[in-house]
């Protein structure tokens, strides 16, 4: 599936490698329980690493080596599952993570403005990079305080 980082199109330097299958040289994504199991000999290779998450599954699952990931998957697997967002935010503003956060699955354009709010910054979809850029523009201010520092609106008001 395409890539958007930072809002344009973008290569994808890692390879997603299922459960079980032989590691490419390069950047690999591998899912929770294998980064569990192996964890070790991951974190030995000298190469990027990535892991997968499910919805259901927090970044605190990741523990101390959050930090040591170059990127991390969350998955949606259907666009009413809000989990994400959440753990998305957790990431940037509790657990201090700088890498890349990237979303895959089911969401809808009407998400990506919130999605980026709350620290995606990478997407794996089938919306063109034109549109995807509207949808960042479409919400021009906020009511809550988020990841991306954004001023709420109540704090715009004056007197």
């Amino acid at each position: 599936m395409p890539l958007i980082r930072h809002g344009a199109a973008a290569g994808d330097s890692f390879v997603t490698v299922a459960d079980g299958e032989p590691l490419p040289a390069g950047g690999a994504i591998v899912s929770l329980g294998r980064f569990k199991s192996e964890r070790a000999a991951l974190l030995a290779r000298n190469a990027p690493l990535g892991v997968r998450l499910a919805s259901a599954q927090p970044p605190q699952e990741l523990g101390e080596d959050v930090h040591r990931l170059s990127v991390i998957v969350y998955e949606f697997p259907v666009f009413r599952d809000g989990r994400p967002f959440s753990w998305a935010r957790m990431l940037r503003t509790r657990l201090g993570y700088t890498g890349e956060l990237r979303a895959t699955g089911h969401f809808l354009y009407d998400q990506i403005a919130f999605l980026v709010r709350t620290g995606f910054d990478a997407f794996e979809t089938n919306i063109p990079p034109r549109d995807f850029a509207r949808a960042l523009r479409e919400i021009t201010d906020v009511y809550q305080p988020s990841a991306d520092g954004r001023s709420a609106i109540s704090k715009l008001r004056t007197g």
